[in-house]
């Protein structure tokens, strides 16, 4: 394999428990009630589709401009509360594969993630790409199709590491190999099972299992 492409939420950071926090808040002070089950069918697309899907499934809208409250309050609890995923550091120090982040995330929200995690260090400035920059987010190929042509990798010569269906889904429908990483918080009983359902080539809890099984490829 020629590259490593890392998702963000869910993968080099343990963020997805302190989105939903955020997300169901903004939601039940508008009198709309999202359960933890519900947000994890939303888990790894992007804010705009992620926001639609729940308004189908509860029949009910944000009122016009309250999904700007989103950010602000996830941002606060980034900076309080979020974590670099237990043993990213460890995979990101000892393998000597090249990488890059793609993520459904807008590009505000992947920096602080990195930053505030001290994950910055690992990845250069142009080998982080957003959704935003593709006209559809995952689970279309579309995200990294994109980042690979960017970073000058063969589609069939990268792995993509993801903790969603959805960007399992997106790295298969480019060609590429898919590993699931269920080692998150909000990673359940099932998670495994989804992921290999969606069609992971292996899934894993460990970020040094993941490690040592890259230097293999």
């Amino acid at each position: 394999m020629d590259l490593v492409v890392f998702d963000c939420d869910g993968v080099l950071v343990d963020s997805e428990t302190l989105a939903g926090e955020a997300l169901r808040a903004l939601h039940r002070s508008h009198g709309i009630e999202v359960s933890a089950e519900l947000f994890s069918t939303v888990v790894g697309m992007k804010a705009a589709d992620g926001l639609a899907a729940l308004a189908r499934a509860t029949g009910r809208t944000l009122p016009p401009g309250a999904d700007a409250e989103l950010w602000p309050a996830t941002a606060a609890l980034f900076r309080e509360r979020l974590r670099a995923s237990d043993g990213v550091v460890g995979l990101l120090e000892a393998s000597p594969l090249r990488r890059c982040v793609a993520s459904s995330s807008h590009p505000e929200r992947i920096a602080l993630s990195l930053e505030v995690t001290g994950l910055r260090r690992f990845f250069a400035e142009d080998a982080v790409f957003s959704a935003w920059e593709v006209r559809r987010g995952k689970p279309a190929p579309d995200l990294f199709l994109h980042a690979s042509a960017r970073m000058g990798a063969e589609p069939a010569r990268c792995v993509v590491i993801e903790d969603s269906r959805f960007g399992i889904e997106a790295a298969k429908a480019a060609g590429m190999l898919a590993v699931g990483y269920v080692g998150a918080s909000h990673a359940g009983p099932e998670a495994a099972e989804r992921l290999l359902h969606a069609g992971a080539d292996w899934v894993s809890n460990s970020m040094a299992e993941i490690g040592t099984r890259l230097k293999t490829l």
